[in-house]
């Protein structure tokens, strides 16, 4: 499906990331409800996915697929083996048994409360693509970083580190997400230009070192997206769609984010 913007195999993606909240009866009515709100005409230009937390995984692909929904399943997190004495932990295989597409790798909030280096986040997120599904590989500052003038020099080292090893094909696939870490789940966020001019930033970093390999990579803003701010970030050219977070829990604000343009 062509973006909106002729971009070729680049179409929009809306992910949802629900983080440590629904329970499994819960996220069964927060999919149906956001499937009511949305038509062929929006699953035709937007890629949809929600991200329940692991409880919650088979309740929403039950529903999904019972119901021949459009909405794409995500999960937040995995362990970089397939298996294990990893008491408590999920490996990818184990998503791609219950029809998951995506995976969150290296969220901030990963990165920063459970001490996840590039390193590990390299090394989930060739296990999410080995699994057969797409890393959401995520990068970004904080705020300290930002005002140093070292934001650029940062994003480019998680790239570097949480990429390496990563071939050409898999990168034309790959889905970052640059996510200031100064702006999730503080109201704050990034403006649309700084945005664009960190996802352009993105993707010629990922060109230098993968050529045209990076015309394919989808890069998301994710930083509290919500309606309001949603289609003017969307108009910048390198940003192909948002990793949404408190805003997706509320089916009604997550479709209107969908329906960016309308």
């Amino acid at each position: 499906m062509t973006g909106r913007r002729g971009h070729g195999v680049r179409k929009d993606l809306i992910a949802g990331n629900w983080k440590m909240n629904s329970t499994h009866l819960e996220a069964i009515q927060m999919v149906q409800k956001l499937s009511y709100r949305l038509d062929v005409a929006d699953h035709d230009r937007v890629e949809v996915v929600v991200c329940p937390p692991f409880t919650a995984l088979r309740s929403a692909q039950t529903v999904i697929e019972a119901d021949g929904l459009q909405i794409r399943l995500g999960a937040q997190n995995c362990h970089p083996d397939a298996a294990g004495a990893h008491t408590g932990e999920v490996s990818a295989p184990m998503l791609a048994k219950l029809s998951v597409r995506y995976v969150i790798a290296g969220h901030s909030e990963r990165r920063q409360l459970f001490a996840e280096t590039d390193a590990i986040v390299n090394r989930k997120a060739k296990a999410i693509i080995g699994a057969g599904m797409t890393p959401i590989v995520c990068v970004g500052e904080t705020l300290e970083q930002r005002e140093a003038g070292d934001a650029e020099a940062v994003v480019a080292a998680q790239l570097g580190g949480s990429l390496a090893g990563v071939d050409a094909p898999a990168i034309s696939g790959l889905v970052v997400a640059y996510e200031p870490i100064w702006a999730i789940g503080t109201g704050r966020t990034a403006s649309a230009d700084d945005a664009g001019s960190m996802a352009s930033f993105v993707r010629s970093t990922i060109g230098s070192r993968w050529g045209e390999a990076a015309d394919g990579t989808r890069i998301l803003y994710g930083g509290s997206v919500n309606p309001g701010n949603i289609a003017g970030l969307m108009a910048k050219d390198d940003i192909d769609g948002a990793l949404v977070g408190g805003a997706s829990l509320d089916p009604d604000q997550f479709a209107s984010i969908v329906r960016y343009w309308l």
